[in-house]
Formats: C-alpha cells, structure tokens, sequence
C-alpha cells in the first residue's frame, strides 16, 4: 500500500471560466493557470504522483510548456492515473477537501465524481467535500480557493 497528499491553490481571477473537477461551475470569476486552472485535478494528480514517487504535476506537465496552455485538465489526470497502473498500481480511495468561499460546490460535487471517473478512477471510490475558510485569508478574502486531496494506492500482485 501507498498513500499520496497533493495540494493546490489558484487565484480567482476575471474573464476565466470556473472549471473544477472537470465541471464548469457558474461564476463571475475563474480559476487562473496555465493550463484549465483545475485545482481539484491538479491536487489529485500530485496525490497519485506523491503514492507512486514520481514528483509532482509540474514535472511531468510543465508550465512552459505550450503543449499544455488551456488543456483540460482531466486529460492531465488521465495520464497520470495510467502511468500509476503502468507502474502496477491500482488507485483503491482517493479523498479531497474543496476549500472556497464562492461559488457553492455541494450541488456540482455528483458531476466532479463522474467527469473526475472518466479519467479511470471509479466514482464509488471518490470522496469530494466543500468547506468554506470561514472569512479568513486569500481564501476567506475570495481571493483564491484551495484544494487537499489524498489517495490510497494498493500495487497488484506480481505473477
């Protein structure tokens, strides 16, 4: 067994869509970042990554690279949950903490689990909460929100 922590952040800004889990979430501001700004895949990207010891999401999907300006990304986590089975392993939980002031998640949380699973995570192991950072810093301030996620990772048996 393996356990994997990511974390992510990223600044609400004007004229960007809203996408988290792979869900466009009605709002008057956007997540900023080089690629769709998915803070939620991006934590669980670098949880998966952390389990299977491969660094983190920014260097496997760098930047500065034009090959990922504005990609989606659930493409991104897509191939980050295929090299962990290439590596032998299976992705048994996955647990996330959303923390933002605005917008309201709870009702967008069953469509993250689905767009989230189309990666080849299964829905019934995804675990997504919404909490709020009750006022206080640049999330509290509508700043920014934050992202926690964890994963367990099992390696299958060898033959």
């Amino acid at each position: 067994m393996r356990v994997g922590i990511g974390y992510d952040s990223h600044k609400l800004t004007e004229g960007r869509m809203f996408i988290l889990g792979g869900v466009e979430i009605p709002s008057e501001k956007g997540l900023e970042g080089h690629s769709d700004g998915d803070a939620l895949c991006h934590a669980i990207i670098d949880a998966i990554l952390g389990a299977i010891g491969e660094g983190d999401i920014g260097k496997h999907f760098p930047d500065t690279d034009l090959r990922y300006k504005g990609v989606s990304s659930l493409l991104l986590l897509t191939e980050i949950v295929k090299l962990a089975q290439k590596k032998g392993f299976e992705i048994i939980w996955v647990d996330t903490v959303i923390i933002a002031e605005k917008p309201k998640l709870s009702n967008h949380i069953d469509m993250m689990k689905e767009k989230i699973s189309s990666s080849g995570i299964s829905q019934d192991i995804i675990s997504i909460k919404a909490k709020t950072n009750e006022g206080m810093g640049f999330v509290g301030k509508g700043e920014g929100i934050a992202v926690l996620a964890t994963c367990l990772l099992r390696m299958r048996k060898r033959k």
